[in-house]
């Protein structure tokens, strides 16, 4: 009897071994992902950013426009703050610049800067055109020429006027 309780013994030992191989075959599948999964994620992120990333441009041009609407207010109020200084506004000659410098006539009555740091640009990266006020139109106009850099145009194109 004690050959048949060794074999049995042997058999379950052997059963034994052979289960924890199976489950580390198995584990060491699952360690990794497949050429296929990664393709199939892959795939899926670029459908995603195919469909979204339209939607996301536009709204970074409209991000533009507000910003560009927002900054010729700070402007305008500026130029507002100034005018009340020295009783006018600035030239054509001495443009924008005037509200981060003074030149030599309004030594006595220039308070500013008016603005922090340099005039800004727009948010394309151009300078905003300033136009001194007119017998028609008494207050000054701050205008930037929109996405496209050219006169006129639609949309993010068109040009912005304070």
């Amino acid at each position: 009897m004690p050959s048949a309780l060794g074999y049995k013994r042997y058999m379950c030992l052997r059963s034994l071994m052979l289960r924890g191989e199976r489950r580390r075959s198995s584990v060491d599948r699952k360690r990794g992902y497949s050429l296929l999964e990664i393709l199939i994620v892959l795939s899926i992120i670029a459908l995603i950013a195919a469909l979204v990333g339209p939607r996301l441009f536009a709204q970074l041009d409209k991000s533009k426009v507000v910003a560009a609407h927002v900054q010729m207010k700070s402007i305008k109020s500026a130029l507002e703050t100034m005018r009340l200084d020295i009783n006018r506004y600035p030239t054509q000659e001495e443009g924008l610049q005037l509200l981060t410098r003074s030149t030599g006539e309004q030594a006595t009555n220039w308070s500013g800067p008016y603005l922090s740091g340099a005039v800004p640009k727009d948010p394309w990266g151009r300078d905003y055109t300033y136009i001194p006020p007119t017998t028609e139109k008494p207050e000054p106009t701050i205008k930037t020429l929109g996405a496209d850099g050219k006169p006129g145009g639609t949309g993010n194109d068109a040009d912005i006027e304070e």
